[in-house]
């Protein structure tokens, strides 16, 4: 094993934004990327036409379309694959690794969001997938584009081992890309998939034409709901009101960058999820994400009432307008 080595799997906006602005950290990066053909051209080309257009990729960077050429003997491996590809994705990395890799390497989950049915969070996928129990969540309010050009940024590493989050936050840190360590993976993994709910209501007051009163209350309460989910699975509330909680709401609720906010805001003008969806080269992690928090929410008895609405809203063809409505008319209630 090779802590000089990281391994980044999944070649998308933000595996691609990671690998860029981690490079000088290790003496290699390797990058997997699902997709044969653009992985050649990365490799060839020094750039993700696709994904992240306009950004160089570093002379360490190795772009591979093969696991088995990606994760042996990293020290760190870092997953960035869409949610609902987690399992799959971190079984055939399990099929890569070694009993040292097993035992010594971290594993860390930058993908938001849970996976449906078991509603596991992706570190909790990545530990039973993987065999280790070296893992931590990496969150924080960061767009891809902005992280590839450098700019300065603040995230939080989560593990329940002090001495894990430590490793990542020094490896992981540049004078552009500062972590903070936290010892809640399940606050700061909730914060980080639901908030992406909340930004497609969020995308649908724009999307409706309203202003910034209604943007304000919306992420106030979405953050209060996240906040009762989180601690109700076993979270801590402060995490929620740090980086990976109102950080990452505030950024994804208000960004032009932001995916799902431009999904809801689509909704706003009328226009369908299929139809959306379809012009789209990027997952929007809320879509998937919605359904799961719905299901969550219930399983441990949690109101979450914006949550829901977005959920008749996009799995269940409620009109977007009527769903505001059954919002600001719910039963009046104190703070």
């Amino acid at each position: 094993m090779n802590s000089g080595v990281l391994a980044i799997v999944g070649g998308g906006s933000w595996g691609t934004a990671l690998a860029i602005t981690l490079a000088p950290r290790f003496e290699q990066v390797r990058l997997w990327v699902h997709e044969k053909d653009l992985a050649e051209r990365m490799q060839s080309d020094r750039r993700n036409d696709i994904y992240l257009p306009g950004s160089e990729l570093p002379a360490n960077i190795r772009v591979v379309a093969e696991l088995a050429e990606c994760v042996p003997e990293a020290g760190f491996v870092l997953g960035v694959m869409p949610s609902h590809h987690a399992r799959r994705v971190y079984g055939s990395v399990w099929s890569s690794l070694s009993g040292e890799q097993i035992e010594n390497a971290i594993f860390v989950s930058a993908t938001k969001g849970l996976e449906q049915g078991s509603l596991l969070r992706m570190s909790q996928v990545a530990g039973q997938e993987t065999g280790s129990t070296r893992i931590a969540a990496l969150s924080g309010p960061t767009f891809a584009k902005e992280i590839a050009q450098h700019e300065p940024a603040a995230l939080v590493v989560a593990s329940t081992d002090s001495a894990v989050a430590s490793a990542v936050q020094e490896r992981f840190s540049s004078p552009a890309f500062r972590l903070y360590t936290n010892s809640d993976p399940v606050g700061v993994e909730l914060g980080a998939a639901l908030k992406n709910v909340i930004a497609i209501a969020a995308g649908v007051c724009r999307g409706l034409g309203l202003g910034n009163n209604s943007i304000a209350a919306l992420i106030t309460r979405g953050l209060a709901e996240i906040t009762r989910l989180a601690v109700a699975a076993g979270g801590q509330p402060r995490t929620l009101a740090g980086l990976a909680g109102l950080g990452d709401l505030v950024l994804t609720c208000t960004g032009d960058l932001s995916r799902n906010r431009m999904v809801g805001i689509e909704l706003g003008k009328g226009r369908t999820l299929p139809d959306i969806l379809a012009g789209m080269q990027m997952v929007a992690e809320g879509i998937e994400t919605t359904a799961a928090a719905v299901d969550l929410a219930q399983r441990l008895n949690v109101e979450m009432p914006i949550t829901m609405q977005m959920h008749l809203v996009l799995n269940k063809g409620k009109n977007p307008k009527e769903a505001l409505r059954d919002l600001m008319e719910r039963s009046l209630k104190v703070e």
